[in-house]
């Protein structure tokens, strides 16, 4: 699915930082220091994180409104 606007734990805003992140990813910058460089600190909003599956391509086509 999509990343959460917030962290789950400390209620901290990440969303915002979600495609930065996926970026330096894609660079080839390794996880630990492109989530420093992102500004995620607090252990609770790195798991967020790592532990992210993103499932959207697989859940939209069944998101259709039914008539």
């Amino acid at each position: 699915m999509i990343i959460p606007v917030r962290c789950f734990s400390c209620g901290g805003l990440i969303a915002h930082k979600w495609e930065e992140f996926q970026d330096k990813k894609q660079a080839g910058i390794e996880v630990m220091t492109a989530l420093d460089e992102v500004g995620i600190d607090r252990y609770c909003c790195r798991r967020m994180f790592v532990s992210h599956i993103g499932l959207i391509e697989e859940v939209a086509p069944f998101s259709t409104s039914r008539q």
